[in-house]
Order: structure tokens, then sequence, then C-alpha cells
């Protein structure tokens, strides 16, 4: 009988350079479906030990590949308003070097990555879809080595602390006579809902040495000390205001859609830099005057109306 895998943790997912995490899970995303061996062969931009990790863990490939996705699609949702939009490049690594500094942008997207990869291996574990997993914490198969999720406490966190409890009745017309319940996952939007919500309370930290180790503490004393559940970053964000060419990712705001009325960031004030925006009416097509048929359902007009647009300049 086979052991089912651990879902729980891997060190060979861990953060830094070595393995850099959400260009892998990107790379992962854009390609099909990774049924062998030979497909790990064949992805490109992958480094020697990532395409080993594939090999060993051919099984959940797939569900890291939508998890992979999913990051992507839930970071371009939460930083859709901001001036760092979460564009994606062709090139590697997929969001450019955002991700490659210690800014608190590169701590969401590891984060958001670590949390998606997690939530899509553990739903199609929870489906059937994966022979070897199981979700008895008594059990123990495959080393954490082998796994493809990452050790990410902070992840598992936010996702953990908010299952909810879902029940279904059963009995004759529609009855409760006997109820089963069980733990399910939140939906996903909830989990990046949290992870941005610890972004924008993001503690900006140093190294400081203590004794012999070397650990990471506030740069501001007054600040308390950071736990599992924070996200921390080490360099100060650029504005993202401008484009330059000489640092993929950082493309600017020229041409972002503003809210002219709005004071935050989504604001055309902040949003282009001080540069001014530029109006335009164009014409948007959309569904009204619904109406519910029997049986059973809607029937909508097409209303035609014209509304103005923002641009930053």
């Amino acid at each position: 009988m086979r052991k089912p895998i651990s879902v729980k943790h891997s060190r060979d997912l861990r953060y830094g350079p070595e393995v850099e995490v959400p260009g892998y899970l990107a790379k992962l995303s854009s390609v099909g479906s990774i049924r062998d061996e030979e497909t790990c062969e064949r992805l490109r931009g992958l480094i020697q030990r990532q395409v080993q990790i594939c090999k060993r863990s051919v099984e959940v490939m797939d569900a890291v590949r939508r998890g992979a996705q999913l990051a992507i699609d839930e970071c371009q949702f939460q930083f859709r308003n901001r001036r760092w939009n979460c564009s994606t490049l062709e090139t590697m690594p997929v969001f450019g070097k955002v991700v490659t500094q210690g800014t608190r942008e590169a701590a969401f997207v590891y984060a958001i990555s670590a949390a998606s990869v997690a939530f899509a291996v553990t739903r199609a574990c929870s489906s059937g879809e994966l022979e070897k997993c199981g979700c008895d914490h008594n059990v123990h198969g495959v080393s954490p080595e082998e796994t493809p999720v990452s050790r990410c406490p902070f992840a598992n966190l936010a996702i953990l602390s908010h299952m909810r409890v879902e029940c279904k009745c059963h009995g004759v017309s529609g009855s409760c006579e006997v109820k089963t319940c069980w733990r399910a996952m939140p939906p996903f939007r909830k989990v990046g809902n949290v992870i941005k919500e610890k972004f924008d309370g993001a503690t900006e930290v140093e190294q400081r040495k203590v004794g012999t180790t070397k650990v990471l503490a506030p740069r501001n004393s007054q600040f308390k000390p950071h736990t599992d559940e924070d996200l921390v970053y080490l360099d100060p964000s650029p504005d993202f205001c401008d484009h330059d060419p000489r640092t993929p990712g950082m493309l600017g705001t020229v041409g972002r859609q503003c809210n002219r009325t709005s004071k935050a960031i989504d604001g055309c004030e902040l949003m282009c830099c001080g540069r001014g925006f530029q109006t335009q009416e164009v014409e948007v097509v959309d569904r009204c005057s619904c109406k519910f048929h029997w049986c059973c359902y809607v029937k909508c007009k097409q209303c035609r109306k014209m509304v103005e647009i923002h641009t930053c300049r």
C-alpha cells in the first residue's frame, strides 16, 4: 500500500536565490499538463534543481501549475489599483526584478505563491485527484524534500486560520435527519485579502547580530517584533512611477486608468505621480432591463452609454 505524501512542508522551495519560488511557479503556469518526467526535462527556464523537484513529484505538478496561475491572478487582482499592478513578463522572473529585491512587493509575491500552491495541492488531494496524499496528521509518508509545497508558516496560517465548517443534510424531502459536516478551505480570494492586509502593514526590518547568530529586527525600535503571521521586508520600494528599460518589470504608470475623484492610491494624483491625466469619452455596452422568465432563464437588453475614462500622462 502506498504511503501518503505529506503536503505540509518542503525544504526544496525555501525562499532564496537557489530556488526562486515565484519564477518557478510562474513558469509552470504557462505550460500544459505535466504527466511524466520527460515533461519536466522539456520545461525551459528551470534550473536543474527545479527539474529534479518536478521529477520527484510528477503526480502533484498539475496542481502546482494551477496554483501558479492562481497566484498570478490573485496578485493582479489585489494590486489592480496600485502603481505596481503585478504585470507579468515573457521572461524570467515573470514579475521582473521586483521579486529579486527585498521589498514588501517581493514579500507579497512569495507569500501568495506559497499559499496558492498549498491551496491547489490541498484541493487536489481532497477531491481524490492525488493517490498519495491524506489529511491525517498522524500518518507520515514521503519525506518533505520530495514534495513541491513550500515551507511557509505564514501561507499555512493564512489558510488554516480561515478554515470553515460546511455541512450537508440527508433525509426524506429535504429533512435533516442526518447531517454530514467537514472542514473546508476558505475561498482563495479571502486568503488573498488576508495577505494583502499583511502587505499593507508589513514591517521594515534589518539584520542584527545577536550573539553568534543574525536575526531580523524592526528597523524602527518602537515597532514590536514581528511574528510568523507578519510580512517583513529589507528594502524600501521604488515609486514605480516611470518605465525603466534597465529594470524588467518597472513599467511605470503612463496610460494606466485612474480614478479622478479618489484621494487614495488609485486616484489620478497619486497614480499618475503628479504628471496629470487625460480624459476621453468611450462607449460601453452593458446588460440592462433584465427579466426572469419561467422557467428558468434571465433575458436582458443591451444598453449603450458614454462614460469618461481617465488615463495617466
